[in-house]
């Protein structure tokens, strides 16, 4: 009783002078008080503010990092109370250290403590938060640069993986605060579900997995760090599936850009500058957005080429080499960690000062669905690996049968209740494509006497029959010979049905 009694009468002393001494006097004392208590201490404490200054603006990217960090280290496991947050568009929970609570960890086998201290503001409901790094003061020269960059990395690992990705798209209003508007993007598409051969997807994952992690080598050879992929291939290929793969697999936004609602080439920078980082930029059917072959046509009309430039720029519109600098040049490298993906139906009538290397580090090929593409599809979209039937429908699709991944996929959409049935539309589909490219060969032309009589020879016998042919007649034979392989094959195939329906 008589400690206590010491106890009360000492802080009633404090009151008094509390009240009493001016508050510099205060002040002076208690960073004297602070002062020897980090002297004794053998610990060192390092604040991380929310924000940079006194002003409230500017946000200090590395409180950021210490927040992200702490979820990615599951601070439930030390910390006895959290403050747990959900967005609307998020399915994901996210921690918070309770105000003035304790988060533990460890680093190079020193124990580190993070508290995170908020305080509200006088007279105001606004709060200060901080968070208070607590490690060995005789180690703190060696832990703490190293220590922060450890919680930067792995704070940006966790941001890529665990954010939500947005799907952006021009507005055209670009030189107005943000030209882009963006909606949760939550494309399923995933290079596991993707119709591709597994060559294309091997080599896919890996040129996207050496980018991501490619940032000290872009930065020792002096280039900027982004990537150009061209992918070409007719309509249902599946070249937009491919980008939301993509993005997917990186973690990135995905920005559609417009180019008919991009009124010039300064427009065209700003969004470039609105971009951010770890994102992929997708211009779809490039030959058909903007008539960018004309600029070259202008340039050979015109006396010089200033002239030509000149009159690019008077039409107000965005030109060859607006885009050409928006891809390849100095206002591309504003920014790291970028994809530009352009896609055609026609690569042929895409510029070839576009598609070169530089600008389209990859050409993508995208065609008929293959053997394994369509496996992948019966696994999606029937849940089977293997069928009676699977031969046919590789024999139809090596014989020439040509369906994009999206009519397949629309075929066993339709009959997804029943795999019999499923299987075998597939196959009257890819025999129904034979026959009709063999009714347009037919239609260009009429069937060479020469050739007519070969005809009669075994396939067989054809290169070694004393009836070659040389010069065009030789290029004309072999696409009649190819027609007659595949009257051979689909004679085989109907043999083979036939006699399937004579055993049911």
């Amino acid at each position: 009783m008589e400690i206590l009694s010491q106890m009360w009468s000492f802080l009633g002393l404090l009151t008094v002078l509390q009240n009493i001494l001016p508050s510099q006097l205060l002040s002076l004392l208690h960073s004297f008080y602070e002062s020897l208590q980090d002297f004794f201490s053998p610990y060192s404490y390092f604040e991380i503010p929310e924000f940079n200054g006194y002003c409230g603006v500017d946000v200090n990217d590395l409180y950021r990092h210490v927040n992200l960090y702490l979820n990615s280290v599951d601070p439930s496991a030390t910390c006895p109370r959290l403050t747990l947050s959900r967005s609307k568009t998020s399915n994901r929970i996210s921690f918070t250290v309770a105000p003035n609570h304790t988060v533990h960890d460890s680093f190079s086998g020193h124990r580190l403590s993070w508290i995170h201290h908020v305080d509200t503001l006088q007279d105001s409901l606004d709060e200060r938060r901080s968070f208070s790094l607590k490690l060995p003061k005789r180690h703190r020269q060696t832990l703490l640069a190293s220590y922060i960059d450890f919680v930067s990395a792995r704070a940006e690992d966790f941001e890529r993986v665990s954010r939500d990705r947005r799907l952006y798209t021009n507005n055209g209003h670009a030189s107005y605060d943000s030209g882009w508007v963006s909606v949760p993007f939550r494309h399923p598409s995933t290079f596991q579900t993707l119709a591709l051969e597994p060559e294309l997807k091997e080599r896919l994952t890996e040129d996207l997995t050496a980018f991501s992690n490619g940032r000290e080598f872009y930065h020792r050879v002096g280039r900027a760090w982004k990537r150009g992929y061209l992918l070409h291939g007719p309509p249902g290929s599946g070249k937009s599936s491919l980008i939301a793969a993509m993005a997917n697999f990186l973690c990135y936004d995905v920005y559609d850009l417009e180019l008919t609602k991009v009124s010039d080439n300064s427009e065209l920078r700003a969004l470039l500058i609105q971009t951010t980082n770890r994102s992929i930029i997708v211009i779809e059917d490039i030959d058909c957005s903007l008539d960018l072959t004309a600029d070259r046509l202008l340039k050979k009309k015109t006396s010089t080429p200033l002239m030509a430039e000149n009159h690019g720029e008077e039409n107000g519109r965005v030109t060859l080499s607006g885009l050409l600098n928006f891809t390849d040049g100095l206002w591309s490298c504003c920014g790291e960690e970028r994809i530009i993906v352009f896609t055609t139906n026609h690569r042929d009538n895409v510029d070839p000062a576009l598609v070169r290397c530089g600008r389209m580090d990859l050409h993508v090929r995208l065609g008929a669905c293959g053997v394994h593409a369509f496996k992948a599809l019966a696994m999606n979209y029937l849940g089977v690996e293997s069928h009676a039937r699977f031969g046919e429908v590789e024999s139809c699709i090596r014989g020439g049968g040509a369906l994009t991944p999206a009519e397949i996929g629309e075929i066993l959409l339709r009959n997804r209740r029943d795999v019999d049935v499923a299987i075998k539309a597939v196959i009257m589909a890819l025999q129904a494509s034979l026959l009709m490219a063999d009714r347009e060969s037919d239609d260009r032309g009429r069937m060479p006497e020469s050739i007519d009589r070969k005809l009669l020879e075994s396939p067989d016998n054809w290169d070694s029959s004393p009836g070659k042919f040389d010069g065009k007649k030789r290029k004309e034979g072999s696409t009649w010979e190819r027609k007659v392989k595949f009257f051979v094959r689909l004679k085989s195939l109907t043999k083979s049905d036939s006699g399937r329906r004579g055993r049911d």
